[in-house]
């Protein structure tokens, strides 16, 4: 098998997220990387059922235009 994808990605997290995820890596003597990716792959049927912006319906009916006299 060949060499897997190492592209580097930023990514931000709120601060108290960041250090659950660092105490989390520390427990398991894991990297934050390898957290993260666990935690992708144990979430990715759930978020995939999150419905996108583009799946959205309008909640409510556009108002109508005021009848001329």
């Amino acid at each position: 098998m060949g060499s897997p994808d190492k592209r580097k990605q930023s990514l931000y997290f709120p601060e108290d997220m960041l250090q659950e995820i660092q105490a989390e890596a520390t427990r398991q003597d894991r990297s934050l990387s390898w957290i993260v990716q666990r935690a992708w792959s144990a979430a990715r049927a759930t978020i995939g059922k999150i419905p996108g912006t583009a799946d959205r319906r309008p909640t409510a009916a556009a108002p109508k235009a005021a009848k001329e006299a």
